[in-house]
C-alpha cells in the first residue's frame, strides 16, 4: 500500500509521541513541597489536641484535690458537731450539779457543826470561829457555790488532821467552879488531858459524862512528858496515861 507524504507526516508525529511518553511517565514527581504543606496543615490540630489533654489532666487533678478537701471539711464539721453535743450535755450536767451542790454544802456544814459539838473540846474558840465564818459565808451571795464547797472541804481536812497529830497548847477551863489556866495535851482524837501550870493537878476529858475528871498524881509526870514531846522539846517516848475505852459502834 502506498503511503502518501501527508500520511508519513502523521505517523512520524504519532511515533514521536509514543517515544516521548515513557520519558514523561518516568519523570520524578516533586512531592517535597506538598508533604511540608501537609505537615504544616496537621501541626495546629496536633497542638490543639495536646492542649485539650493537658487541660483535662489539670481539671482532673483539681477535682481530686477538691474532693479530698471536701472530705476533710466534712470530717471536721462532724467532729465539731459531736463536740458541740458533748459540750451541751456537759452544760446541762453543770446546771443539774449547781442545783444539787447547794443542798450538799448545807448538809456538810450541818454535819461538821454537829461533829465538832460531839468531839473532844480542844481548841474550842478556834473551831467555833471557823464554823461561824463558814455560816456567814453561806449567806454571802457574792461567793460562788464552788468557793463555798472548797472552804468547807478545807474545814473538813483541818478536822481530819487533828486525828493524826498530838498537840500542846495553853488555855483556860473551869475547875472547882473557877476559871483556871492550864496546859492541854491532845493525843489525836483519842484523849484530851490538862495540867495546871504549877503541875499540882492533872486530869482528862470524860467523853461519856462530858466533863473534866481529875487524874491521880501518879500520871502527872507522864502528862508533863507528853507536853514536852508535843512541843518537840524531847524525843518521842512511850506514855503511860489512862485512855478512854472505845465507844461501841452504833
Amino acid at each position: 500500500m502506498l503511503i502518501t507524504r501527508r500520511q508519513r507526516k502523521c505517523l512520524a508525529t504519532v511515533f514521536w509521541g509514543l517515544v516521548a511518553l515513557p520519558a514523561y511517565a518516568a519523570a520524578p514527581v516533586q512531592t517535597g513541597s506538598t508533604d511540608k504543606e501537609a505537615t504544616n496543615m496537621a501541626t495546629p490540630a496536633s497542638d490543639k489536641g495536646k492542649s485539650v489533654l493537658e487541660q483535662y489532666r489539670s481539671v482532673t487533678r483539681q477535682t481530686e484535690i477538691l474532693q479530698l478537701y471536701n472530705q476533710y471539711v466534712k470530717d471536721l464539721l462532724d467532729s465539731q458537731a459531736q463536740e458541740r453535743t458533748s459540750l451541751e450535755k456537759q452544760l446541762k450536767d453543770i446546771e443539774v450539779t449547781k442545783q444539787e451542790i447547794l443542798p450538799l454544802i448545807v448538809h456538810m456544814l450541818e454535819s461538821l457543826d454537829k461533829f465538832v459539838a460531839m468531839d473532844l473540846p480542844f481548841l474550842p474558840q478556834e473551831r467555833k470561829q471557823r464554823l461561824t465564818q463558814l455560816k456567814k459565808m453561806m449567806a454571802n451571795a457574792e461567793i460562788t457555790d464552788a468557793e463555798k464547797f472548797r472552804r468547807i472541804m478545807e474545814a473538813f481536812q483541818v478536822e481530819n488532821e487533828y486525828g493524826k497529830t498530838i498537840e500542846a497548847y495553853k488555855g483556860t477551863i473551869e475547875l472547882n467552879g473557877k476559871p483556871s489556866a492550864v496546859d492541854f495535851l491532845r493525843l489525836g482524837r483519842v484523849a484530851l488531858y490538862y495540867q495546871r501550870l504549877d503541875g499540882s493537878e492533872a486530869g482528862y476529858w470524860n467523853k461519856e459524862e462530858k466533863h473534866w475528871q481529875t487524874l491521880s498524881s501518879d500520871y502527872s509526870s507522864a502528862i508533863r512528858n507528853g507536853l514536852r514531846i508535843a512541843r518537840k522539846e524531847t524525843a518521842p517516848d512511850l506514855l503511860i496515861v489512862p485512855v478512854p475505852a472505845p465507844e461501841a459502834a452504833k
